[in-house]
């Protein structure tokens, strides 16, 4: 019978080029992905005409296709995992490199609203469409290409680069943007100033390109008698699997997306905490995190994914509900709190790459973790905010925690179940 590519070949000769290739894509694609946010309110003014007696209708806008561009991350997951699959890590990963670098390049080149009227807004969508396609590709793909690059025993710390990758391009866009808003006036920062990031963006996705192209392949070459796989194989062929990076998902991207993103606005509306004060600890906070990461890593890979999951997964569905009610305003109490959250997070984060490539197969491991992960941190990460926001409103802000701790404690159930398989070779 003749042998088919449903194996990885062996680990590539220069692992720290693969680390590089994949790491430097990841801190782009999330730099681009990330200015959007934090320049929000300057490009509400530029392509959203304001509407009668409301401000708050062209910033409402632009979070509008900002969630847009988050929803069009699985169909990214899915036909970049394909991609992936089909022809290659390297040939997906270079793919969604120059789709982030030309969408941002469009955002960049947004002409004003008060120039060409609704073709301003229609430009945005557009160019958030793509960002949504390539950040929910990339995942697949550098998932698969960091996991599949490392050398044996070091799947879990070659996976934790990817949320180092991530932190960094996260700070890098605040940091940028905070500059521009300190260095320029109002005026130049709402016709031009916002503009730069994206343009910059374009020029460091160029960068990352010429990164990835000197790369190694991963997969093995299909054989051309074998059929290469479908769109849907991996949902067809492995739906257990499917179920199951979304139950491991779920607790950790909730968690990930409020103390990453939502907990300053959360200290903020519910202790009253200055905006700068909760802005600073946020970014010491991520600092933190990101170095926490190979060591969470390696930690994994001496004494396996469940014991690191478990420590997250149960850790949160504990403390999260004291650590919320510890904020009392003080600059202090939010960075301790942030960064205790943090370190439990990274029991998660450390080594999700490495558990997600761990339950495919190498035939349809791109596509089989991209669409599910994907559509789980859709439902659950990406909505985080607005869920906090909404029981703040219904005047039961505390029940948020207790929405954190419940999803956490179901995820721990599916960590108790999974399998080890830190030790293990990757499916064939």
């Amino acid at each position: 019978m003749t042998e088919t590519a449903t194996h990885t070949p062996a680990p590539p000769r220069r692992p720290l080029r693969q680390l590089l290739a994949a790491s430097v894509g990841d801190a782009v694609e999330w730099y681009d992905w990330y200015a959007y946010t934090f320049l929000a309110t300057h490009i509400a003014r530029q392509v959203f005409p304001a509407g009668a007696g409301n401000s708050l209708v062209p910033l409402l806008s632009v979070f509008a296709v900002f969630a847009v561009g988050f929803f069009m991350r699985p169909v990214g997951g899915l036909l970049m995992g394909a991609i992936a699959d089909r022809r290659g890590r390297r040939t997906a990963l270079t793919v969604t490199i120059l789709l982030m670098g030309g969408s941002s390049l469009l955002v960049g080149l947004t002409p004003a609203y008060a120039a060409v009227g609704v073709l301003s807004p229609v430009v945005l969508v557009t160019a958030r469409l793509l960002q949504g396609l390539s950040v929910g590709g990339e995942f697949a793909a550098s998932t698969t290409f960091l996991v599949e690059s490392a050398g044996p025993g070091r799947r879990g710390l070659f996976s934790s680069f990817q949320y180092v990758s991530t932190s960094v391009g996260q700070l890098a866009a605040s940091g940028l943007a905070a500059l521009l808003v300190t260095a320029l006036p109002e005026d130049a920062m709402n016709t031009w100033g916002w503009r730069v990031p994206f343009l910059l963006g374009a020029v460091l996705s160029l960068a990352g390109f010429w990164i990835r192209r000197g790369a190694e392949e991963t997969l093995a070459a299909h054989p051309a008698e074998a059929p290469r796989p479908g769109l849907f194989d991996a949902l067809r062929y492995h739906p257990r699997a499917s179920l199951l990076i979304g139950g491991i998902t779920a607790g950790g991207t909730l968690a990930y997306y409020t103390w990453t993103s939502y907990l300053p606005t959360y200290a903020e509306v519910e202790t009253g905490m200055a905006k700068g004060d909760a802005l600073l600890a946020g970014t010491l906070a991520l600092a933190f995190f990101a170095l926490l990461q190979p060591i969470g890593g390696l930690l994994s890979d001496r004494f396996g994914r469940r014991p690191s999951l478990l420590f997250f997964g149960l850790g949160f569905a504990v403390l999260v509900v004291p650590l919320l009610r510890a904020l009392d305003g003080s600059f202090l109490s939010l960075l301790l709190v942030q960064c205790a959250g943090m370190v439990l997070l990274t029991g998660f984060t450390s080594i999700s790459a490495a558990v997600n490539a761990e339950v495919f197969p190498a035939r349809v491991r791109a596509a089989g973790i991209g669409f599910p992960y994907s559509l789980t941190v859709a439902l659950f990460g990406g909505t985080a905010p607005y869920i906090g926001t909404l029981l703040q409103e219904l005047g039961a802000p505390g029940l948020f925690s207790w929405y954190v701790a419940v999803l956490c404690l179901c995820s721990s159930a599916v960590y108790l179940r999974l399998p080890e398989s830190a030790h293990k070779p990757l499916p064939r």
